[in-house]
């Protein structure tokens, strides 16, 4: 076997599949909320957590939506956490009755971040490696922490060689 880049340990997620588990992490929040098991908004961390937001809001009747922007990853390096843009901090308070969303936790540095900012939201993202795991409060799929993520967003169709070479 030849040696692989980090990235090529890849899993591809199409926007079906995206979609399928963004719904699973909405059932899995149905319920959950501090209202009466109702939430009162929810926060997508731009831009991976854009999607699933959109999707679970959907799904669980939630019409206030909004983001927060944090630049972590410059192409595929992680960089510090820094916070671009916040939400409305007069709906936000200590981020109670709010679910704050992203695609992915990684080293868990993005949400360790927006949690000192809203230490009672509960975060939830759709994917989740295990460095990261003890940010997330709620998760759908987890994945090993040497693998890559494929967004839909970040792909286009194409050729691939085989796992092991060619013949």
């Amino acid at each position: 076997m030849t040696d692989r880049l980090p990235h090529e340990k890849g899993f591809h997620v199409s926007w079906d599949q995206l979609h399928r588990d963004a719904r699973a992490l909405a059932w899995r929040l149905d319920g959950m909320g501090p209202l009466r098991g109702s939430w009162n908004a929810i926060i997508a961390i731009t831009r991976g957590g854009m999607a699933p937001a959109m999707i679970v809001a959907r799904e669980l009747g939630i019409r206030t939506v909004d983001t927060i922007s944090v630049k972590s990853y410059d192409y595929q390096t992680q960089e510090n956490a820094t916070v671009l843009k916040s939400p409305n901090e007069a709906m936000m308070g200590d981020g109670s009755g709010h679910i704050i969303i992203d695609d992915l936790v990684d080293t868990g540095k993005t949400l360790e971040l927006v949690r000192r900012l809203y230490p009672r939201a509960h975060y939830a993202t759709v994917y989740a490696k295990p460095l990261g795991e003890k940010q997330v409060d709620t998760f759908i799929t987890g994945v090993s922490q040497d693998t890559w993520i494929f967004f839909p967003w970040d792909m286009a169709l194409q050729y691939v060689e085989p796992y092991r070479g060619r013949d």
